[in-house]
């Protein structure tokens, strides 16, 4: 089994790749929910939902989130009647934060939620939020502290940012199966997500962290950046915020407690050289997914790594 954790368009666009290249019926996708919000009385999980499209053929890559081909009368109409209309949802989109809404209303968790909606995709993919229990991503700036959404898609990720804290998440247990996919998994990929806001929220669930550092399996760990840049973003900004130097060097102390593998941009050679960690290898390659074949091609470069094909501990594809 293959588990993913995973948040945000890179880790979208990942798994994309990662359905091409291995059988759907062997991933179990672990996915952040500091990002879920409110909007319009109605409960929305957009890294969930990006997973789920993606898993179901029906991302849109134009965008790098909600569904392709999607009309958007239903935020024209609101716009019309004065309601926010600052986070854009699709007509189709809606649809499933309805759904949702409905489900969760009668009792259902998040998990048996996101269950029935793969279903009624025709997703065979095990897609699991990290937790039933509400945690939310807060960015702390000089206009005050923001939900991600405000500040990431509202603001336009334009604010300095002091501080990013996961309000819930010290309360808050790991869904159920999260876990036991991580213990019982063969390999272990954290996608090329931002490593606060995406990926952060995952390991600040109490027992997931602990489990990555447990687990039998090869854990291996893709770069959202390309040198001190982050590939899409603003997670360069909220590294640096966290205290995290903005490199791959950042990564490896966000992840070294548990990481085996590191994937870096072809253009992090020399980084990937200087960065003398034991017990963790560097691989170079390109990382930058602008089309379905670079994508594929970085699922089965990561897929081979955790295999053993490469075992120098800092190599590049030629």
């Amino acid at each position: 089994m293959i588990v993913v954790l995973t948040g945000g368009t890179g880790g979208a666009k990942f798994v994309e790749g990662l359905r091409q290249v291995t059988s759907v019926e062997d991933l179990t996708f672990i996915v952040n929910t500091g990002d879920d919000l409110e909007w319009w009385g109605l409960y929305v999980s957009p890294d969930l939902d990006s997973i789920t499209y993606a898993m179901a053929g029906l991302l849109s890559r134009e965008r790098g989130w909600g569904v392709k081909g999607d009309t958007f009368y239903c935020l024209q109409a609101m716009g019309e009647l004065d309601e926010p209309t600052w986070f854009h949802v699709g007509d189709r989109d809606l649809a499933i934060h309805l759904v949702r809404s409905r489900l969760l209303a009668q009792g259902k968790t998040l998990t048996e939620v996101t269950t029935e909606i793969c279903r009624k995709l025709g997703v065979q993919a095990r897609v699991l939020p990290m937790s039933n229990s509400r945690v939310e991503t807060r960015v702390t700036t000089p206009v005050g502290e923001l939900s991600f959404q405000e500040y990431f898609v509202q603001r336009w990720y334009q604010d300095p940012v002091n501080s990013v804290r996961f309000a819930g998440a010290s309360e808050a247990e790991p869904a159920p199966g999260v876990i036991e996919a991580i213990r019982s998994a063969g390999t272990v990929i954290l996608a090329p997500s931002n490593p606060v806001t995406s990926i952060g929220p995952i390991l600040a669930v109490p027992g997931i962290r602990a489990a990555l550092r447990e687990t039998p399996a090869r854990v291996a760990a893709i770069s959202p950046l390309v040198g001190s840049a982050a590939v899409s973003g603003p997670a360069g900004v909220l590294m640096a915020a966290q205290g995290l130097p903005v490199s791959i060097a950042g990564l490896a102390q966000a992840y070294g407690d548990f990481v085996d593998i590191l994937i870096a941009d072809l253009r992090d050679q020399k980084a990937a050289t200087q960065l003398d960690r034991p017990g963790l290898r560097v691989h170079c390659t390109n990382i930058v997914m602008k089309t379905l074949e670079n994508k594929t091609k970085l699922a089965r470069t990561v897929l081979a790594l955790l295999a053993g094909e490469k075992s120098a501990s800092a190599i590049s594809d030629p």
